[in-house]
């Protein structure tokens, strides 16, 4: 894109310098005319050499304007890709966010999810679950002890024995307490998880479990690499 940029500057400084020489190389042959040889001349000649005159004038306006329209053209051409070069860059930016590959920060809650003494092992279907309320939600970015969650996100359960237990995420060990940061609007994405009874927070009161708003929450890139190993890209073979 910037060397299709740097050819249009190049292209309109080369008519440029074209136009410029046709108008000095018309002046020279004016400067260069003999004043005796015209006072010389017959009503005729000097008729027929101020219709030459006047046809190479016209010429020269003419390229002139011809030139004035291509610059404008190029003009144009070059806003016109800039607008595309911003749109493009708007969308890749867009597409880095949604799969995780920037760091983002915006408004929206933070819930804090715990095992205690009463209540059963805090395994991994939890956590999943509470991604998948908050993705139909609306939420535009998911961090879980600060793991930034993708579609891509691998969360299991690990078993050292019959007591300890710990979840790993993006192949990063996570252990309780579970800090689940979303960005996006902070009273849908809380009505979604205070929903009485089939909401997350009744559903697993069990734990302790708390949500609050706050603005400016900050989440993580995408830590993992993401490589593509059986998709075939459409078009290449």
């Amino acid at each position: 894109m910037k060397k299709g940029k740097n050819i249009m500057i190049v292209t309109i400084g080369l008519i440029c310098f074209i136009l410029t020489y046709v108008i000095f190389i018309q002046f020279k042959t004016i400067e260069e005319t003999n004043i005796t040889e015209i006072e010389t001349m017959t009503e005729t000649e000097l008729r027929e050499k101020i219709a030459l005159w006047k046809e190479r004038y016209e010429e020269t306006n003419e390229k002139l304007q011809e030139t004035n329209e291509t610059i404008a053209e190029y003009r144009h051409k070059k806003e016109a890709n800039q607008e595309a070069i911003e749109l493009l860059d708007k969308e890749l930016l867009q597409a880095q966010i949604i799969a995780g590959e920037t760091d983002v920060k915006g408004d929206g809650i933070v819930i804090t999810l715990a095992q205690n003494e009463a209540s059963e092992l805090l395994k991994s279907y939890i956590l999943v679950h509470l991604i998948n309320e908050l993705n139909s939600a609306g939420a535009e970015a998911i961090s879980i002890n600060d793991q930034r969650i993708i579609n891509m996100s691998d969360i299991v359960d690990i078993y050292v024995d019959d007591i300890a237990h710990y979840i790993l995420i993006n192949k990063e060990k996570v252990v309780s307490p579970y800090v689940i940061k979303a960005i996006g609007d902070p009273k849908y994405l809380e009505s979604a998880l205070t929903t009485k009874t089939v909401g997350f927070m009744d559903m697993y009161s069990e734990y302790a479990v708390s949500l609050e708003r706050q603005n400016n929450i900050r989440i993580p890139k995408y830590s993992s690499k993401i490589e593509i190993k059986y998709i075939d890209m459409e078009g290449e073979k």
